[in-house]
């Protein structure tokens, strides 16, 4: 049997965050591919039902980062 990986989505505050994501990708620095990232506006204007729409859409775990 392989190993499991989960799916992760990632909301990520624009100007934090998401642009800490994006540095990494420009210094060529590696993220697991399992990890899916969704840039939002704000994190504190989050509404639960996305989180819960994310796992329900298969996601395995939710990340937010602000």
């Amino acid at each position: 049997m392989s190993e499991f990986e989960p799916k992760i989505a990632a909301f990520c505050c624009e100007y934090c965050a998401y642009s800490a994501a994006d540095l990494a990708g420009s210094m060529r620095l590696n993220y697991p591919p399992n990890v899916r990232i969704i840039k939002v506006m704000c994190t504190g204007k989050i509404e639960p039902i996305y989180l819960l729409k994310a796992l329900d859409g298969g996601a395995d775990a939710v990340f937010v980062a602000g």
